[in-house]
């Protein structure tokens, strides 16, 4: 089963093939893809390894993780699985503990702009004329 491992902190400019060798001197199988600016083509600062077994997965966050490299020190964690409903946005990678944050944060009701009729409250694009409809009904009204 391959593990999916997110290194962080890497160096704006790097040579990929001494990162390798980083990776060689923990185990072999490791397949590092660094994640890459589209606008400037320099690395983002981040990647994702694919390593082939779990206890290699724990030897090299063992090894790499605050290890220096270029100047930084790296963050090596396990990679978390990206949720369908957080798909478009960015993904929050800064729990070191493994603790879901979202399930954490208060849960609140969004206010969205729509369109349709709204049951509870008039809509408010016709508060004018529903005010002059309310004083015209006032007035025609006939004692019992």
């Amino acid at each position: 089963m391959s593990v999916r491992l997110y290194i962080g902190n890497l160096p704006q400019t790097f040579d990929s093939k001494e990162l390798d060798e980083l990776f060689a001197s923990v185990g072999k199988g490791i397949r590092f893809k660094p994640v890459f600016d589209r606008d400037s083509g320099g690395c983002r600062g981040f990647g994702f390894a694919n390593v082939e077994s779990e206890k290699l997965a724990n030897s090299v966050i063992e090894q790499l993780n605050g290890r220096e490299f270029k100047g930084n020190n790296l963050r090596v964690e396990r990679s978390e699985k990206r949720d369908s409903s957080n798909s478009g946005g960015r993904r929050n990678n800064n729990s070191s503990n493994g603790n879901n944050q979202s399930a954490k944060r208060k849960q609140t009701k969004k206010v969205v702009h729509s369109d349709a009729p709204n049951s509870e409250a008039p809509d408010p694009r016709w508060a004018g004329e529903l005010a002059k409809l309310k004083d015209l009904l006032a007035s025609q009204k006939t004692p019992v």
